[in-house]
């Protein structure tokens, strides 16, 4: 397909601006995919506050977002799993496919991923993408493309519900209340977990959390959440604790509330990079950390999840801005930390023609 396309770009720290940009043409392996909506994510966030996450630094201009929904408008000729007009999610990061990581499955950890909004490369506030068609999966007639947008968070739930080796019979505690401390409940109660409970200290996002099918929230700035769980369990503490708030004082939290010989996950990432834990207690109790990064295998999973009606990726949604308001949307998102649980930039509605 020939022709321009409007792009937002972060031109430094808290300025967004557009570019018109050529619409970019598919190789054999690959599909064009027209977007319809691309998730803001926390990373997008980081970077357009303070422009680094760690050795990852912002050269402007830069394209944000890697969380996308669209519709293949254009196939490689090598193509033959996927048509125009079919639906997909797109699972954003290119391996490699040779090192040792990713001979042995563990591709999320390749050293050598091209990773959408990660400096360098560029991400998807775009109205087109050329994408590897193997990492884009058909979305079923139930599923949307909003929807498709949000598997790559709830993919990252999933990754910490299968690391935790969640199972029927637990009760869980989720620490957080964001995008990924809700998916990862629902991560976790699609697996048969039989009780999970979430802990936050704002309010709006724990009365979300219970919407969505939490067993039961605890405040932690009104409640003292290791004798609430105490009283839950019976003295007995928890079977598995995911940790998505990435501070000190709720890993240390979830130290205290976990059983004995039970996982911790931790998924969240401190601002510091850096904590102190008590690991006296975690040796006495034998517990074991487990970590996430990103995630694999797992958008077949999600998006069957979400089909079957097991997971409610609509409800984490809180607020949609359109492409042209790409300033307010990063800003508003800012802003009100406290307000919004899940935000998502409309590139275009379902079934328009980009660029209208």
């Amino acid at each position: 397909m020939e022709g321009k396309m409007k792009t937002a770009v972060m031109l430094g720290i808290g300025e967004m601006g557009f570019e018109e940009r050529d619409i970019p043409q598919v190789k054999d392996d690959e599909v064009l995919v027209k977007l319809e909506y691309v998730g803001i994510c926390g990373s997008d966030l980081h970077y357009y506050e303070t422009g680094a996450i760690g050795d990852y630094v912002v050269e402007p201009p830069f394209v944000l977002g890697h969380e996308p929904g669209g519709t293949v408008v254009e196939v490689g000729k090598n193509v033959t799993h996927l048509k125009a007009g079919d639906r997909v999610a797109l699972e954003p990061g290119k391996t490699c496919g040779h090192c040792e990581f990713c001979k042995t499955g563990r591709y999320n950890l390749c050293p050598d991923v091209v990773f959408f909004a990660t400096p360098p490369v560029d991400g998807v506030f775009q109205e087109y993408v050329a994408h590897e068609a193997d990492l884009c999966f058909k979305l079923p007639d139930n599923v949307s493309t909003l929807e498709g947008a949000l598997i790559e968070p709830l993919a990252v739930g999933f990754h910490a519900a299968i690391q935790g080796d969640a199972h029927l019979g637990q009760k869980a505690v989720v620490m957080g209340a964001g995008c990924i401390g809700l998916v990862s409940m629902m991560a976790l109660k699609a697996r048969g977990v039989s009780e999970v409970y979430v802990v936050d200290i704002m309010e709006k996002r724990l009365q979300k959390a219970l919407e969505l099918g939490a067993d039961g929230v605890i405040n932690g700035a009104e409640e003292n959440v290791e004798e609430k769980i105490r009283q839950i369990t019976d003295g007995r503490g928890v079977d598995l604790v995911i940790e998505t708030a990435g501070t000190e004082v709720t890993t240390r939290q979830a130290i205290s509330i976990a059983k004995k010989g039970s996982n911790i996950v931790l998924v969240g990432y401190s601002k510091s990079g850096e904590m102190t834990l008590p690991t006296s207690l975690v040796l006495d109790k034998e517990l074991t950390f487990k970590t996430v990064f990103r995630y694999r295998h797992i958008y077949p999973m999600a998006i069957e999840a979400v089909s079957q009606g097991k997971v409610n990726l609509k409800g984490i949604v809180t607020d949609i801005f359109d492409l042209d308001d790409a300033q307010k949307a990063m800003d508003y998102s800012v802003n009100n930390k406290a307000d919004i649980v899940k935000a998502v930039i409309r590139i275009c509605k379902d079934g328009e023609k980009a660029g209208e």
